[in-house]
């Protein structure tokens, strides 16, 4: 495997797979690579000839108050992954390389990046679409692969790529988690020993809307209001949003006829976690 940090250089290797006439599967990522990233490069491994995992900690998706500076960093760490996992070269450009000017060009999706995320962390989705479009402008992939974990970005993704008629499929694969239950997150190592096992209620809570759901509960507002008193329960933890959505729009809905997404966003300390699960019954 190799470790390639500009642009063109990267552009020659592939325009050399192309003529050869390899496919190539992609996994953006921003390092610090867990056992959910892992599962991405081995699926793209297995279907694809080639692939490339970029580790980039974007700047533009980062609001002023966030953790850009502190966001964990490993590259030794990241390099070992990659390689077990499949992977033929990592993309690990500077930000210097991805922004050599302040960019004066982004790409914006509408309507889906209003609520979830979108609304907390103004700009975000921005910032995301603006660098995975220059990714994909650079890699030119066959296939792309995201975590289901950020449900919401993989919707917007796939909104984006449709729109403007990329040339790339957008694979979504499973939220990987711990033994027990905790959703694999490069900011779990944020947490200290009591804040993660108090992050173990996002997991909890979630397993009991899925109860509730079972026994035929369809009022919304009835499910938010529990999952909320499930995690109040947690002293530690901190409600940043509650949401259950339709699975395709995103928009809110009042009884539950059509698959939904409910996702959570949860402050355990000042680590904010996100988890979520789909219901299609």
């Amino acid at each position: 495997m190799r470790v390639i940090c500009t642009i063109s250089e990267i552009r020659e290797i592939i325009r050399e797979w192309k003529k050869e006439g390899f496919s190539v599967g992609f996994v953006p990522t921003m390092g610090y690579l867990h056992e959910g990233h892992k599962s991405l490069i081995e699926k793209a491994s297995s279907e694809n000839q080639r692939v490339v995992v970029s580790t980039f900690v974007n700047p533009t998706q980062f609001g002023a108050n966030e953790d850009l500076n502190k966001y964990p960093r490993d590259l030794e760490r990241d390099t070992n992954l990659c390689e077990k996992a499949g992977a033929h070269i990592m993309f690990v450009p500077s930000a210097d390389e991805m922004y050599p000017t302040t960019p004066l060009t982004f790409v914006n999706v509408n309507i889906l990046t209003e609520g979830l995320c979108g609304e907390k962390r103004p700009g975000h989705f921005q910032g995301v679409c603006s660098v995975v479009t220059k990714l994909f402008n650079i890699i030119t992939p066959n296939r792309a692969y995201f975590g289901e974990k950020d449900a919401q970005q993989l919707a917007v993704i796939r909104q984006m790529v449709k729109d403007l008629n990329m040339d790339v499929k957008i694979i979504g694969c499973p939220i990987i988690r711990e033994n027990d239950g905790l959703a694999k997150s490069s900011r779990n190592t944020y947490l200290s020993d009591e804040e993660r096992k108090a992050a173990l209620i996002l997991n909890k809570s979630l397993k009991h809307a899925n109860e509730l759901l079972l026994e035929g509960e369809k009022n919304t507002e009835k499910i938010i209001e529990s999952i909320k008193s499930f995690i109040i329960s947690e002293p530690l933890a901190k409600i940043d949003y509650v949401q259950i959505v339709d699975s395709e729009t995103l928009k809110s809905v009042d009884k539950i006829e059509k698959p939904v997404l409910i996702a959570i966003a949860v402050f355990i300390g000042k680590t904010r976690l996100i988890d979520n699960f789909t219901w299609s019954n």
